[in-house]
């Protein structure tokens, strides 16, 4: 194959393209004049690495004759490059430490390469699909250009009516069925006792509601029009159908009172189980489940989707299932009564039918559309109000106040849609109601020209029929309130129905006391399609200290997190003390696990409180030895309370050093036999590294100790130190024997001095100005 490279200079775009950041649709521009007269394009990729891994923009793009390529230089005019398509050439792509790669090769050389942040992945397989579809049709025959309909970002097919790709949303959201309220009843069981009262109740106060109208028919044939006829009121009559009137209306009010306040109490417990259901199923799951999930959304899901559902359930459902037995009951009194006029009544019903089955599937779709955008909202607030600091640090009050108008924006054109359906449905419905009480008049004044029946009687079935027609608007109108409780219940079952990917297992080997030994064998991790740790093996004596060092994305932070059993691992096993720790039950075998982190996470409380988080039953002496220990009783003592003093949320009000030495106190009661150090010291300036050093020391003694650091001089306390470069182990020993090996831990040790003598040689060149 031989590349063809051809420079093109484009007017108002080759610039353009020079400077950085140039936008897609100038790139889009630039490849358009490229083209040949017979030539489309299929996909294309944002190609944003050069081969030293620097910012540099580029494209590459997939005609159904060739592929395109170019990156932007500002030395020189666009030298596209392209490769015709042949049967011998095929695309691999690979992704390492956030870098992906697609590389162009044939049965013997690789042609070509290109380098792209992660965040262009969803470009890339959709390339990738592409070229592979077009080598399986290499026998001439020629692809369609492009899609009817396509997602603008990705470029992805999409159906004529599909408003969401699911190649860039990296969910397929199927509709909520009405069905999913269903799955409701296993929360309910516990209160069948109640239910059945409640049901019980609805059915005796509908009974008495319908008597009403039943003893209208007496108080007219017999009372009223006789007395038009000039016969007297007979007064004891009217006082017993006047009686059974009040008392009907009052025992109707206190059945009505005693199932809605019954139902209630019920539909509230159900809420708060599901609540507690879902919350607690949460806690159980991995972090990977969460490093996929906002914040925002989650929140939603727990706190407001189970508000929807017990409003739903109290309230609505109370009420259909009194429109239907309520229905039921109008509908055999007026069989009862004359069948003919109930015959009639029923006129509007198949078209009401007809328009609840039109109108409950785009109100389905667009209630769980509705509470993802809502979702989106919700997101926005829960990243802003947590780092208010970094945006007015930064003055991005402007930016982030319309980052939530577009998103509150996007939420009202969602709702819009919906209400378009909605305004329109509600009132037909009110509209069909009222012709049919219409034709029903007619009818039954026919019948009384005709002496078919009475007026009594007629005005007796109006009320009935009013009734049956008032109830079936009402239950067309809680098609609305259905489904947006069905798209809640599904959001919430869509956490209960998640597996974790960290599972409990079925015959946990007992843990009662851990001696620290540790080791790795043969460890292999990936996260979605990026491989982090390859064939990591590593044995860890108790009592030993071993410190992890090596470039950012090196894997150490993984290693350290599947030991922790944050993961899983996907190849090979981690051992402690000679057991898989998948056969640990997972809270045991943390009780045994100390973590101090680069970032100490400190919940709102009491300092006294944050330091017993992971021992609650602590006394307050085994809390002070605790934070004396971490150095951390001097600081405490002179805040207002004490060890009663208020944490802010994550920690406000404390001092970086401060929350870390915390942190470590917190560590330190738990007694771990085995304990993590991911970046203690990291954020800290070299005073309070100091201190929290001292802290440290204490808090290693005796204990498996695996420690990362930034700065390699805090790890020279190491027993052995293990060096990772791309997820692998390439060196292992003591500081001292890797000095001499002068291998890679030598190399970035040097590289680590140098940079610091740079920094203290640019700090007094300051002081001296």
């Amino acid at each position: 194959m031989t590349t063809q490279s051809h420079a093109v200079t484009v007017r108002g775009v080759d610039s353009a393209l020079a400077s950085a950041p140039a936008s897609a649709e100038i790139w889009h521009q630039a490849l358009a004049h490229t083209l040949r007269p017979d030539e489309n394009v299929l996909a294309t990729l944002d190609v944003d690495l050069d081969e030293r891994l620097q910012y540099r923009n580029g494209i590459l793009a997939l005609t159904n004759q060739r592929l395109l390529a170019v990156q932007a230089d500002p030395a020189q005019a666009l030298a596209w490059q392209s490769w015709p398509l042949e049967a011998s050439t095929r695309l691999q792509h690979h992704d390492h430490a956030g870098v992906g790669h697609i590389e162009l090769v044939n049965d013997t050389q690789r042609l070509a390469v290109w380098r792209f942040t992660l965040g262009q992945n969803l470009q890339a397989l959709r390339l990738l699909g592409q070229f592979e579809a077009l080598q399986h049709h290499h026998s001439g025959q020629e692809l369609p250009a492009s899609n009817a309909s396509s997602c603008p970002s990705c470029k992805a097919p999409l159906e004529p009516d599909q408003e969401e790709c699911p190649v860039c949303t990296k969910v397929v959201h199927t509709p909520p069925s009405t069905w999913t309220l269903l799955r409701l009843w296993r929360f309910a069981k516990p209160y069948k006792g109640q239910l059945i009262l409640g049901f019980v109740l609805l059915l005796l106060g509908t009974a008495a509601s319908q008597v009403p109208p039943y003893l209208t028919v007496p108080l007219v044939d017999e009372v009223l029009i006789p007395y038009q006829n000039g016969q007297p009121i007979p007064i004891g009559t009217v006082a017993l159908y006047l009686a059974g009137l009040l008392g009907a209306g009052v025992l109707a009010w206190g059945l009505s009172w005693g199932k809605t306040y019954v139902l209630a109490l019920v539909s509230e417990r159900i809420a708060a189980d599901l609540r507690t259901t879902t919350y607690e199923h949460l806690l159980r799951l991995s972090l990977e489940y969460f490093g996929g999930k906002r914040t925002g959304d989650l929140l939603s899901r727990v706190g407001s989707e189970s508000d929807r559902i017990a409003v739903y359930l109290s309230l609505h459902l109370t009420d259909f299932a009194s429109d239907v037995v309520m229905i039921v009951m109008t509908a055999v009194i007026l069989f009862s009564m004359n069948p003919w006029l109930a015959l009639i009544t029923l006129v509007p019903l198949p078209f009401i039918g007809w328009m609840i089955h039109f109108v409950r599937f785009r109100l389905r779709t667009g209630f769980e559309k509705i509470d993802r955008v809502w979702g989106e909202v919700t997101n926005v607030l829960a990243d802003t109000i947590p780092g208010i600091r970094v945006v007015k640090a930064f003055a991005q009050e402007t930016r982030e106040a319309n980052r939530f108008r577009e998103a509150n924006r996007h939420n009202l054109l969602v709702n819009d849609r919906i209400n378009r359906i909605w305004s329109l449905f509600s009132p037909t419905v009110s509209l069909l109601t009222e012709i049919g009480l219409l034709v029903v008049w007619g009818f039954g004044i026919w019948q009384i020209a005709h002496g078919m029946i009475t007026v009594g009687m007629l005005l007796a079935a109006i009320a009935y029929i009013s009734r049956f027609y008032g109830r079936l608007d009402s239950m067309s109108r809680i098609v609305s309130v259905t489904q947006k409780s069905a798209s809640a219940a599904k959001r919430i079952f869509d956490i209960l129905d998640h597996v974790s990917s960290v599972p409990e297992p079925a015959n946990p080997v007992p843990l009662q006391q851990v001696r620290g030994d540790i080791e790795v064998r043969e460890l292999g991790f990936r996260y979605g399609n990026r491989e982090v740790n390859k064939g990591i093996n590593l044995s860890i004596q108790a009592g030993e200290m071993i410190g992890l060092v090596g470039h950012s994305g090196s894997g150490k932070s993984t290693l350290v997190n599947l030991m922790c059993r944050f993961y899983d691992v996907s190849e090979g096993a981690i051992l402690v003390d000679g057991v898989d720790i998948r056969q640990y039950a997972l809270a045991d075998y943390r009780r045994h696990i100390g973590l101090v982190l680069q970032e100490p996470f400190l919940f709102f409380g009491t300092i006294a409180d944050n330091i017993a988080y992971g021992k609650p039953d602590a006394t307050r002496e085994e809390i002070i030895a605790a934070a004396r220990a971490a150095h951390a009783h001097e600081f405490i003592l002179r805040l207002p309370q004490g060890y009663d003093s208020m944490v802010g949320e994550r920690g406000q009000g404390l001092s970086g050093g401060e929350r870390q030495r915390i942190s470590i106190a917190r560590a330190l009661l738990i007694n771990p036999r085995i304990l993590i150090l991911d970046e203690a010291t990291a954020s800290v300036d070299s005073e309070t590294e100091k201190e929290i050093q001292k802290a440290l020391d204490n808090l290693v003694q005796g204990r498996t100790t695996i420690a990362i650091a930034h700065r390699l001089s805090t790890l020279q306390r190491a027993n052995r130190l293990v060096v990772l470069d791309k997820g692998r182990v390439v060196e292992e020993g003591p500081h001292d024997a890797l000095m001499a090996a002068q291998g890679a831990y030598y190399n970035l040790y040097q590289a680590q001095a140098r940079q610091q003598a740079e920094d203290a040689q640019r700090v007094g060149s300051g002081s001296e100005a």
